[in-house]
């Protein structure tokens, strides 16, 4: 029996604009996973997350980014679950919400247009993933999955990706959020001044044109070995030069980007509370390994302590 309460307290805090959404990602398990191997995953994972006081859970649409990124991956792409499939056939016990991503160029708009029907939107919002880059092959535009979820499905929340690093980041922003996106959730941030910078400008921007700010959400992920800080940077995500130093030499490589998660953190929170912008965070790793994935999970943990939430 899903407990519509729970269900409902991310749509609300997203609707009204409040601060201090959490939300813990996890990608879908592989494709090539037996399905009692998928049970088994599935059972841990909400093991682990069940003592979280988290908002949802986030669920990412892999895909293979290796148009953007000629470089060699430090991690193998290997397809995945579509996350909507692994959500209705295993997350049956999860009560609370999940976000669910969709790489709209993936699909044709036949498909999107089934998924947009048969979502819930009680238990599931949306966040539209546009393609990595302008010579890839797609099926359907960004824009049109916008038309398309407007016209099929106006009630479900839809967010929006977020990347700190672009200099004219806000201005698209706006414009996905004139095309119906509640809020934004940003790539895996490592450098705080980009995101502060982001912020500050979508948020004067909002100011000027009389329009009201939408959620952003930080992403936060622990790097655990020189190997997830080379897929970090594979992925685009912008870390300072002396933090990679430090990261690279430090006799503790998970220690040490934790606390540089947290005072993150303590950061975007305090510049958010001061500016008046919604803001929440979103929790990941971006490694398989236990150990990173346990950081995760503590890092989620002492976030809800700072975001001021009581424990489940």
């Amino acid at each position: 029996m899903v407990d519509h309460s729970e269900s409902m307290a991310l749509r609300t805090l997203v609707t009204d604009a409040e601060s201090g959404v959490l939300l813990f990602g996890i990608t879908p398990p592989r494709l090539s996973i037996a399905p009692e191997r998928i049970r088994e995953i599935t059972a841990a994972t909400l093991a682990r997350l069940d003592v979280l006081n988290v908002d949802g859970l986030a669920l990412y649409d892999i895909d293979d980014e290796s148009d953007r990124n000629p470089e060699e991956r430090p991690f193998p792409y290997l397809p995945t679950m579509d996350p909507a499939a692994y959500h209705a056939e295993y997350l049956g016990e999860w009560n609370r919400p999940a976000v669910i991503y969709r790489c709209v160029g993936k699909y044709t708009e036949a498909e999107l247009r089934t998924w947009l029907r048969m979502a819930d939107a009680d238990r599931v919002l949306g966040v539209f993933v546009g393609a990595s880059s302008k010579d890839k092959a797609i099926h359907t535009r960004l824009s049109t999955a916008h038309v398309l979820r407007r016209d099929v499905r106006p009630d479900l929340l839809l967010g929006g990706v977020a990347i700190t690093e672009r200099p004219d980041e806000h201005l698209r922003l706006i414009t996905k959020q004139e095309a119906g996106c509640a809020y934004f959730i940003s790539q895996v941030i490592y450098s705080a001044d980009a995101a502060k910078s982001m912020v500050s400008d979508y948020y004067y921007v909002c100011r000027e044109r009389q329009l009201a700010p939408k959620p952003v959400l930080f992403t936060l992920s622990v790097c655990g070995s020189v190997k997830t800080l080379a897929f970090l940077k594979w992925l685009g995500v912008e870390v300072p030069r002396w933090l990679e130093n430090s990261l690279l030499h430090a006799d503790d490589t998970l220690a040490e980007s934790y606390e540089h998660c947290l005072a993150n953190a303590r950061d975007l929170i305090a510049f958010c509370r001061k500016l008046g912008m919604p803001f929440g965070f979103l929790v990941e790793s971006v490694s398989i390994r236990k150990v990173e994935i346990e950081a995760s999970v503590a890092l989620a943990h002492e976030l809800s302590g700072l975001l001021g939430r009581t424990a489940r």
